[in-house]
């Protein structure tokens, strides 16, 4: 239990796709057992991948940022505004990294709060002021106290899956077999794990943007200055503006556990984006300033 302010809606969210993903992917097994596939040995090369991502999703993350963990001495004033959080919100100190990146952006990751590091980018620290960067840090820490970096991280491989299965399938020859009297087994795999992917990337998208507006709310509540936090937001995106797309699309990847997305264009519906709009997160922390200050 930490400070931050509860959120039963992301809590039930979280449970509901978990739930979801875990029917649908009982059902893909289901299906490739029917039709004859050596779905054991798959599962257990899913399952070991899935261990390994969960539990070295902060160096795996940290690694593919080229991000590297500081200091206090390296970074005072960084680990300054961290401990402070951390203090206030009464949960673990995470690591502390900093990734040498011009693109201004901020992610949390690792499996629970006593494994968790929370990484900025240089471009961030160069842009922001004091107060915005505590806003931009309070938001990562929500994640890590609400557990949801743990969730994306598993629900975000689940979606890889399909994709190992499929490649397993053709590559081992079954592809090219055929049912009795039947179609290609192939192309019933194909189908089936096109689905699979397709139902797992909208549930995840959903999760992922419903918890950047908890974040954005039990980061503003637990600092009182929700103002602070819409100052970031609208610089970071302003700046990203003006970043080459050749660099942004060097970190797209990241997108689901980055503050604001890397890569972010009008023309992309929002069904498929991983952050609500800017104006949604503006307007939800205008009315908490709006709140607080009624109180």
């Amino acid at each position: 239990m930490t400070r931050f302010e509860p959120d039963r809606g992301l809590t039930g969210r979280m449970v509901a796709t978990m739930f979801l993903l875990g029917l649908l992917y009982v059902a893909f097994m289901a299906v490739l057992i029917a039709v004859g596939t050596q779905a054991i040995v798959v599962a257990v090369i899913a399952v070991g991948f899935l261990l390994a991502q969960y539990f070295l999703s902060d160096r795996i993350a940290l690694f593919a940022m080229h991000g590297r963990e500081v200091s206090p001495q390296e970074a005072p004033e960084l680990h300054g505004v961290i401990d402070r959080l951390s203090a206030l919100a009464d949960m673990p100190k995470p690591r502390v990294a900093i990734a040498d990146s011009d693109v201004p952006n901020a992610f949390a990751t690792g499996r629970n709060q006593k494994n968790a590091v929370v990484c900025v980018t240089t471009g961030l620290l160069r842009r922001l002021e004091p107060e915005e960067l505590e806003g931009v840090l309070a938001h990562e820490l929500s994640h890590v106290a609400h557990r949801d970096v743990a969730v994306m991280t598993i629900a975000s491989f689940l979606g890889v899956l399909a994709g190992l299965i499929t490649r397993f399938t053709l590559y081992s020859g079954l592809g090219r077999s055929r049912n009795q009297n039947g179609p290609p087994i192939g192309l019933i795999i194909l189908l089936v794990s096109g689905i699979v992917y397709a139902v797992s990337f909208l549930l995840t998208r959903l999760l992922s943007r419903y918890r950047e507006l908890a974040a954005d709310r039990a980061g503003a509540l637990l600092t009182q200055r929700p103002s602070a936090l819409a100052s970031a937001l609208t610089k970071v995106n302003g700046e990203i503006a003006r970043i080459p797309t050749r660099d942004l699309r060097a970190n797209q990847a990241f997108n689901a556990f980055f503050f604001v997305p890397a890569l972010s264009r009008a023309s992309i519906a929002t069904l498929f984006a991983t952050h609500p709009p800017l104006d949604r997160r503006l307007e939800q922390l205008a009315r908490i300033s709006a709140e607080l200050g009624r109180r």
